[in-house]
């Protein structure tokens, strides 16, 4: 399946081609617009010449951190994205023999999955959510209680990056976002008069 976030044919293609580009992409996504966090692993791409992630883990990471500075950066964070990017890789490399997608494919459950997902850097329980509702609605990896692990991200709607599939759907995604948190504001204090 292919996989259609950013409305960057290149990016999307690294997205669907490369597991731990879309992991990656996932990680990124935090106080950033979606579709610009899915975007990270091409521009680390153009400057690096590789998504592999051994040579990621291997890179200096000074160098590493000023290739992932370098505007457009790949976050409103770079430098610590870059750190936890490196991080994440060789996780994948000595934990998952460096493919990353057997941290879905080989999970025993939905609960496994999540299990596997939280434990990674910069992944709440939230995003190991929404993560996991992403590889089941996008690359039908859906484990036995997948569901109930992705909680409501698993329903149908546009919740999250899981349901984002062209502009449109990430427009409805955001403006259910927008919606969700002009819900969770408390109501503005009105003054008292005199």
């Amino acid at each position: 399946m292919a996989i259609h976030i950013t409305d960057d044919a290149a990016a999307d293609e690294l997205l669907s081609s490369n597991p731990f580009a879309l992991l990656v992409g996932m990680m990124l996504d935090q106080q950033y617009p979606m579709e610009h966090a899915f975007l990270g692993p091409q521009k680390v791409v153009g400057r690096f010449g590789s998504f592999d992630p051994a040579a990621i883990a291997a890179a200096d990471p000074e160098e590493f951190a000023a290739l992932c500075s370098t505007t457009p950066a790949i976050h409103r964070f770079p430098g610590s994205m870059a750190a936890r990017l490196q991080e994440l890789a060789r996780i994948v490399v000595e934990q998952y023999d460096g493919d990353a997608s057997r941290l879905w494919t080989e999970a025993t459950d939905g609960k496994d999955l999540l299990k596997r997902i939280q434990a990674l850097p910069g992944f709440g329980a939230q995003k190991a959510k929404i993560f996991t509702a992403l590889v089941a609605k996008q690359l039908d990896v859906r484990p036995t209680g997948w569901e109930k692990a992705a909680g409501d991200y698993a329903l149908d709607g546009f919740r999250s990056v899981a349901d984002v599939v062209d502009p449109v759907s990430l427009q409805k995604v955001r403006d259910y976002k927008k919606a969700a948190k002009a819900a969770a504001k408390p109501p503005a204090k009105t003054a008292a008069k005199a």
